[in-house]
């Protein structure tokens, strides 16, 4: 749907390289020939009326790491939501990409582990949040058999050099990444308390 929203809206004409169903779909979604009485409309694609939406607001850290539609891709690198007590971070699978959009370290696992540490902490700063607020992480290989040592060691440095305790809950997962010279990507969800809360 977003993908398919995006194209419509940066790309006129896009409808014409959807096939007849994707087209359909897209139709009875709402996100192309928005002009046009739509038979059926699926709920959930505009905000439900007479209800607010939770506070929340993107992530970036555009010194160390592009924005995705920076490269035609429709994703937040971080979400910012605010909740009663706390706010909650939830950052994007990330990897080794720098300010440009490139991979960086291209066939060096360790050095695209630590990049991808590096842009996640930024992510962090940028919030004014570090790796204590982290409550859990999901790391894709995409070789978890012949990396998945390597990955240990460089996530082990990395988190006591950080001194956490309780480590974040984890989960490691192989996975073909968006790229073929990304080797790994991590995704972080955070905790912040508010103020004045314990």
């Amino acid at each position: 749907m977003t993908k398919a929203h995006v194209a419509q809206k940066t790309t006129p004409g896009m409808e014409r390289e959807l096939s007849s169903a994707a087209l359909e779909e897209a139709r009875a979604l709402g996100i192309v020939d928005r002009d046009t009485v739509q038979r059926e409309r699926i709920e959930g694609i505009d905000p439900v009326e007479g209800r607010s939406l939770i506070p929340r607001r993107a992530i970036c850290a555009p010194e160390v790491l592009n924005e995705a539609y920076d490269y035609g891709s429709a994703f937040s690198r971080g979400l910012r939501v605010e909740l009663p007590g706390a706010s909650m971070l939830y950052l994007s699978g990330t990897a080794s990409v720098d300010q440009n959009g490139a991979t960086v370290y291209a066939g060096d696992f360790k050095a695209q582990c630590l990049r991808t540490y590096r842009n996640l902490t930024r992510l962090l700063a940028d919030e004014g949040a570090s790796w204590h607020d982290i409550v859990r992480t999901t790391c894709y290989l995409r070789d978890i058999e012949r990396d998945y040592e390597e990955f240990n060691e460089i996530r082990t440095m990395f988190m006591k050099s950080m001194g956490l305790d309780p480590l974040p809950a984890s989960t490691g997962i192989q996975a073909i990444l968006c790229r073929p010279d990304l080797l790994v990507e991590i995704e972080a969800i955070a905790m912040i308390p508010r103020e004045g809360t314990k």
